[in-house]
């Protein structure tokens, strides 16, 4: 075996690099585990370890980044070590790109690479640059071909309706009682670990959902629900907080409503409990991708009219805010252009609100509801939902199989896919309850307005009034006062005044 020489009493400076991935080539050895082999050969042959790097959890097939191998490459290229240290040479890269990059720095820098379990990688010679290719195509044989098993097991895991692995999704995952072994990412090490039925749902997770399909469907938001949760102290499965792009992809999993996916696509029913309706989770699915509903970040709105109300100067139609502009102490609505006074949010707020009140305190305030889902055949909606997705698995394996052009496919797809989108707003409207229904029937409508939040208030008012703020007219008003009500301009959208 060829061994790195060094002119006589000069150490010979070596430098460690240890990785684990997913597959854990290595009967499963951690990173600390790796190392400690590794410092071992490196005692045995007198050489001193000046570095170690470390990428824990990144696949070297994967192609990701990996910081600490590049690190080592830039470290090498400066001369910080003569001699490269892994467990085995498949640690090091799977991708012969990435190969021939190492032997590259490795001829023009006199680098040495020994592993544990492989031996010395003689690397420049044509005979060792042979053998530690013919060891890369083998190690990226092997990865593709467990990438292919692992992509058909899932495959047939979700035709099948079952789980098919990854992070525990918010709403089920009950232990059994058992442990399985199981390696930390973080760290490399190996600890017993709950194993968990994830057919089953964790109760208060699941009413989680199904409270936040609720509140969408009653008008509120998913900053609501956001809230929510963060009130009630729930986390996400890894134990962070739940943002607004956690929350909004926990609603609009289709596993909430039994359906299994692969790659995105629909393809069966799970085995799990099915904690909401089909048509609740498409109409909540139909909301959160609604453009006329996406705002723009910023703070929660803290008045009924903020962004609803619009501006009545002139041909302006920008929606109105509450500041405190022009000095003024108190808060008033204002346009977002910014021209013309501001008009008293508080007595804007308290006139709509009275007006909203009264009219829904009406004997005929049952003719305002928006007609009910009753006319709508869902399980017959649901049945041509899935004629129309079979429909578009089949378009995609006759392509594959090329019985049909790409104009043949594209435009059946298209016509599929805008079919689908009307089923889905069909579903949607059968499973959205009307804002009004809570206040229609109230024996004390005001009570009943007073008891609900504020998105579910201002829900009300886009659903039942315009609300238009022109200039004021000065002066004392003929009640005496001093606020102009008749420059709040209103207009009902449902029923008359």
């Amino acid at each position: 075996m060829k061994t790195t020489k060094t002119p006589a009493g000069q150490r010979t400076r070596a430098v460690i690099y240890v990785r684990i991935s997913q597959d854990r080539t290595g009967a499963g050895l951690g990173v600390d585990r790796q190392r400690e082999d590794c410092e071992a050969l490196a005692a045995r042959n007198g050489w001193d370890v000046v570095e170690v790097y470390v990428d824990n959890d990144i696949s070297a097939y994967s192609g990701k980044r990996r910081p600490d191998y590049r690190r080592m490459l830039s470290d090498l290229s400066e001369g910080a070590a003569t001699v490269v240290i892994a467990w085995h040479n498949d640690r090091l890269h799977r991708s012969p790109t990435e190969l021939e990059e190492y032997i590259d720095i490795s001829e023009r820098h006199g680098v040495s690479t020994h592993t544990v379990m492989a031996g010395h990688l003689d690397l420049s010679t044509p005979s060792g640059r042979m053998t530690a290719r013919i060891h890369g195509a083998v190690a990226r044989h092997e990865s593709e071909h467990k990438a292919e098993r692992v992509a058909r097991a899932r495959m047939q895991k979700a035709m099948a309706g079952e789980w098919g692995g990854g992070i525990r999704p918010f709403g089920w995952g009950v232990p059994t009682g058992e442990t399985k072994l199981a390696t930390d990412k973080k760290t490399g090490e190996e600890a017993r670990v709950p194993v968990l039925d994830m057919n089953k749902a964790v109760p208060e997770e699941a009413a989680a959902i199904v409270h936040g399909h609720e509140m969408l469907l009653t008008g509120q938001s998913l900053k609501s629900w956001i809230r929510w949760l963060a009130d009630k102290g729930f986390l996400t499965p890894r134990g962070n907080p739940i943002g607004h792009v956690e929350g909004r992809d926990m609603l609009m999993r289709p596993r909430n409503a039994g359906i299994a996916v692969y790659k995105g696509e629909e393809v069966g029913v799970g085995l799990w409990e099915r904690l909401v309706p089909t048509e609740k989770h498409r109409a909540v699915v139909a909301i959160l991708k609604d453009p006329t509903r996406r705002t723009s970040p910023g703070s929660t709105p803290r008045w009924l009219g903020s962004l609803i109300y619009r501006c009545g100067i002139g041909a302006c139609t920008e929606t109105t805010r509450v500041t405190k502009a022009g000095g003024s102490k108190r808060p008033g609505y204002r346009c977002l252009s910014n021209h013309g006074g501001a008009r008293r949010a508080d007595k804007v707020d308290e006139y709509v609100e009275d007006l909203i009140v009264e009219r829904l305190s009406r004997p005929d305030a049952a003719d305002l509801l928006a007609p009910g889902p009753d006319d709508l055949d869902v399980a017959g909606l649901q049945q041509e939902s899935e004629a129309i997705r079979r429909r578009l698995t089949d378009l995609a394996a006759l392509f594959g199989a090329g019985q049909i052009s790409m104009v043949q496919f594209t435009e059946g797809s298209d016509v599929a896919r805008a079919q689908l989108e009307g089923v889905n707003q069909q579903l949607a409207r059968a499973a959205t309850r009307d804002p009004l229904v809570s206040l229609v029937g109230a024996p004390d409508v005001r009570k009943a307005w007073k008891a609900m939040d504020l998105e579910q208030q201002r829900s009300v008012l886009r659903t039942l009034l315009e609300v238009v703020i022109r200039p004021a007219r000065p002066g004392r008003m003929p009640d005496g006062s001093y606020f102009d009500y008749q420059a709040i301009e209103t207009k009902w959208k449902r029923g008359a005044s």
